[in-house]
């Protein structure tokens, strides 16, 4: 029965199978024909992915993500910049002159350049007259590419260039103007927006460029703490803080607005390098490749890098660098640097630098390795014998190298840096510390790195990564390096520890610079905005427990910082403001309307800038303070606010074949504190003539006889320097 019952039932089933439509059939085939076919597509990518990339599908999705998130807070950045640069000045309503001289001081400078190339009957003309300039230090002529790092300003001349020409052949316009009524009696102006002005096109460039380093930030922030909510905390400390962070809405054409976001990629380069056993050849030359575009603007960079030197030279000595990765390192920053000295045409500070003794001396320092363990016991004293023999050598073949390249040209540094410890005071020295950017660092900027949290989380952080440094060493101390080298995984565990280590010695290197010379905190706080990330690191703080606890921790005090840094950003937004000086450009229209093509201008530096860059007339000294020549060449020129005797100062000027010399009133009282007006800086070396009433005093009441007034407003007054200069020429 029951074998019937299994026989019938199984005739039933074939039954209703064969009473079942064929079209179901057909059907249901079709739907897993489909189903596989997704699947093999799927299998297919995943494959291509893995082969590829070498990432997993999981692991490629997170990357999309992270980008999509980068991109997403580069776009706000630029924003943000566009918005605060928009709302300070109004500068979509300004007329081309009013928009030059927005670009005071040492922007107006190098704006210049890039005016001078786009003004050019072609692109290897303009090049050939920056290459070829006499303007910028009558008579000589100097090379503007050796001397002011204005490779920025060639690149955009010639996209400018090109994208005018493409727009025009297509006849597509490319900005719009209209005519603004100033009112008070004021003639009306043309007014220009749109990526066919120049400066608009100059400055669009400038802030893109700082958009795309905030997402550069994200990436850092991610990689670095392992965590997506690492690199938001990363974005929203930098936001949080943005006024500490940079000042490059207020500021486009300086040097750091170019060079700055080159750096956070080439960290970006180095945190990967050190994290990797056996980086490939193509992230070496990555690193290259990013230190040339940090170096090739910016003067300033070399000492920044000597700093990121010093800081992986103290990780290798504490064993967390192998001798060989080191020295890989070194051969990038060698080939860089070697590569900028060509392209800046032999830049003499360059070679001159302690950047550059460093290298060798380190490189040095590495090689005789093994004659350090064999003659010293291994530990503290070795550490010590290896660093003062690195300091010592660096400050030899410093000195050595200017002697013999006859280099002078940053001795102003080493003279600042004296007067930072010394009461050592010089006319050049004073020029620096006189002003407020260059003197130490305010107790107002630290009380508002604690407002936002931002400096007790650094500190909380440096604490963990400073005991767990402690322990390391201890632990390769005991003999236990060669146990580590034979277990990879502690060997990898070693090396993320050494990342920590990195960016902790390179946080501590960025405070002392930031405390000595207040300017570069602009290098501290973006920096502390990169260490936050890591209070999402696991590698840190897996002791907490499950990563969901952690992440509460994280959104917790991110919300406490965003107390304080949502106020900031609500006082950036609060800033509006409108460009007007009118003074300034009464000057510039009468230089323009008044003097011939050939007159030569001396005044005070940031005046300077302007007058060439919006009347293309000769100046011979300028903000670009770096130069030895350039220094003297001004000091000369500001004799005029010192107690000299009106003649003296006169034959310097005719020495410098200067036919006006622009005097302002501000310069003879303005004093930013005790003891640095310019009469009382010139006291500290003109001791002699001390107590007797400034020149540009008397000058100001009345230029006779030794010269005579042409010109003179509210700000500005032009003195006519006797015609015995055309005699000596």
């Amino acid at each position: 029965m029951v074998v019937k019952t299994r026989k019938s039932n199984a005739k039933e089933q074939s039954s209703e199978k064969d009473r079942s439509p064929s079209v179901s059939v057909k059907s249901r085939r079709g739907k897993d024909g489909k189903s596989s076919a997704i699947q093999s597509k799927n299998g297919l990518f995943s494959e291509l992915i893995r082969n590829k990339l070498g990432l997993s599908p999981s692991a490629f999705a997170r990357g999309v993500t992270v980008l999509i998130l980068a991109v997403i807070v580069g776009f706000l950045h630029w924003y943000h910049l566009s918005h605060l640069f928009e709302n300070d000045r109004h500068f979509s309503h300004m007329s081309s002159l009013e928009k030059e001289m927005a670009f005071r001081t040492e922007m107006g400078l190098y704006y210049s350049y890039f005016k001078t190339i786009i003004k050019a009957p072609s692109f290897m003309s303009g090049l050939y007259m920056i290459m070829n300039d006499r303007l910028t230090e009558y008579p000589l002529e100097i090379n503007t590419l050796k001397r002011f790092n204005v490779y920025p300003e060639v690149f955009l001349a010639s996209c400018y260039r090109v994208y005018s020409s493409s727009m025009d052949f297509f006849g597509i316009p490319t900005k719009m103007c209209w005519t603004i009524n100033r009112g008070e009696g004021l003639e009306p102006v043309e007014s220009c927006e749109g990526l066919g002005d120049p400066a608009y096109f100059y400055v669009t460039f400038v802030f893109l460029l700082n958009g795309a380093m905030m997402s550069l930030f994200f990436i850092y922030g991610t990689f670095l703490s392992g965590s997506r909510l690492g690199g938001t905390a990363t974005v929203l400390c930098f936001f949080f803080n943005h006024g500490e962070s940079t000042r490059v809405m207020w500021t486009p054409p300086l040097r750091e607005s170019f060079s700055y976001p080159f750096l956070v990629l080439q960290m970006l380069l180095v945190t990967y390098i050190l994290r990797t056993k056996n980086p490939s050849r193509n992230t070496m030359m990555a690193l290259v490749i990013s230190n040339i575009f940090f170096m090739l603007p910016w003067q300033f960079a070399q000492f920044i890098l000597l700093t990121q030197v010093a800081s992986l030279f103290a990780s290798y000595i504490l064993g967390y660098l192998s001798p060989a990765k080191m020295q890989s390192l070194l051969v990038t920053h060698m080939i860089s640097l070697a590569v900028c000295f060509l392209l800046m045409f032999g830049n003499s500070m360059l070679l001159t630098s302690f950047y550059a003794s460093s290298l060798v001396s380190i490189w040095g320092v590495i090689a005789l390795r093994d004659h350090f363990v064999g003659t010293f016991k291994p530990g503290l004293f070795t550490w010590i014998m290896q660093c003062l023999t690195w300091v010592v050598s660096t400050v030899i073949l410093k000195f050595m190298l200017s002697v013999i390249l006859g280099a002078s040209d940053d001795a102003h540094i080493n003279s600042l840096i004296k007067s930072k410890f010394t009461n050592y005071k010089d006319f050049d020295t004073m020029m620096y510390t006189c002003a407020a950017e260059f003197d130490f660092i305010e107790a107002d900027t630290l009380f508002r790195y604690i407002k936002t949290l931002l400096l007790p989380v650094n500190v909380l952080i440096v604490g963990f990564i400073a005991g767990r440094t402690i322990r390391d060493v201890m632990f390769l101390r005991n003999g236990e390096t060669n146990k580590c080298e034979d277990d990879e995984t502690e060997q990898t565990q070693v090396m993320a520890n050494g990342v920590l280590v990195y960016h902790s010695l390179q946080l501590v290197a960025f405070a002392v610079l930031a405390v000595l010379i207040m300017r570069l905190k602009l290098f501290l706080t973006p920096h502390m905005c990169i260490m936050s990330c890591l209070i999402c690191s696991r590698q840190l703080f897996g002791w907490i427990g499950q990563k969901f606890k952690l992440q509460i921790i994280v959104v917790a005090i991110l919300s406490m910082m965003a107390i304080q840094g949502v106020a900031n950003l609500q006082s950036q937004w609060g800033i509006i403001g409108e460009f007007s000086n009118l003074p300034q450009e009464e000057l510039l229209e009468w230089i323009k309307d008044n003097s011939s093509l050939n007159a030569v201008f001396a005044g005070a530096m940031p005046t300077m800038a302007s007058v060439k860059l919006s009347t293309s007339r000769a100046i011979v000294n300028h903000p670009h303070y770096e130069d030895a020549g350039l220094r003297e060449r001004t000091k000369m020129v500001y004799a005029m606010y010192s107690r000299k005797p009106a003649e003296e100062v006169k034959r310097n000027l005719i020495k410098l074949q200067v036919d006006y010399f622009i005097l302002e009133d501000s310069w003879c009282t303005r004093r930013s504190k005790p003891g640095c007006s310019m009469p009382e800086i010139w006291d500290v070396e003109d001791t002699q003539n001390a107590g007797k009433v400034p020149l540009c005093t008397l000058m100001s009441k009345d230029s006779r006889p030794h010269f005579s007034t042409v010109f003179n407003n509210s700000i500005y007054k032009v003195l006519r320097v006797p015609k015995i200069v055309k005699d000596i020429r």
